[in-house]
């Protein structure tokens, strides 16, 4: 019995899944959540064996912050990105979140039944327009990296000040405080070894903190 949890901000769209998966009797849906915040939450909870992931959420986190922070406090549970999201920069920062599959919303019943199954069993699943060999680059390439020297929250931070945003701003959108969001850009600063802002914008741009939200 393969434990799922259905992540999508769409009662219906959950409700469809339900009723889809619940035909396979290999499947037991586990739990429903409608934001990024709340998976989190019943990834740890309720132990799923897979969460099927919605990337656009607006309500709370989206499902690549989300899938990120479960990889981190619940490293056993399998991700499948279930989106309508088919462009290359999507996908690429799937595999760099580490989720496990990733397929389209108009796919058929039988191809999520085995992406399911598929990263269930310890492999990836990963059916888009992106060419299979460069997926399986790009996980390959994963695999080997070194954990980043900024944490979450840091990366978060340094993409809010390259898009001009001030301390305060910075503040009031993490709901954090101007102490801690300074506290942070010194981190950042001496753990980067940089000087300046210029050469932290370079570095951000290098490393694509500006394609997607974090």
């Amino acid at each position: 019995m393969i434990r799922v949890l259905l992540v999508d901000d769409h009662t219906m769209i959950r409700k469809g899944l339900r009723v889809l998966l619940e035909g396979y009797p290999e499947i037991k849906i586990v739990g429903e959540s409608h934001n990024g915040n709340d998976a989190i939450l019943k990834s740890i909870s309720f132990a799923p064996d897979v969460v099927l992931m919605d990337l656009s959420m607006p309500n709370g986190l989206d499902g690549f912050s989300a899938s990120a922070e479960i990889r981190k406090l619940a490293p056993s549970v399998k991700i499948v990105i279930l989106t309508m999201h088919d462009e290359e920069i999507f996908v690429q920062k799937a595999v760099t979140v580490g989720a496990h599959g990733y397929i389209l919303k108009n796919s058929h019943g039988e191809l999520l039944f085995q992406a399911i199954v598929e990263v269930y069993g310890g492999k990836h699943f990963y059916k888009t327009s992106v060419s299979q060999d460069i997926v399986r680059q790009w996980l390959k390439s994963e695999s080997k990296k070194l954990p980043s020297v900024l944490t979450d929250r840091e990366k978060e931070i340094v993409r809010l000040i390259v898009l001009g945003y001030a301390n305060k701003e910075i503040a009031d959108k993490l709901s954090i405080s101007v102490k801690t969001v300074e506290n942070h850009k010194t981190n950042i600063m001496q753990k980067l070894e940089l000087d300046s802002k210029h050469e932290l914008i370079q570095y951000a741009i290098k490393n694509r903190y500006l394609d997607l939200a974090f």
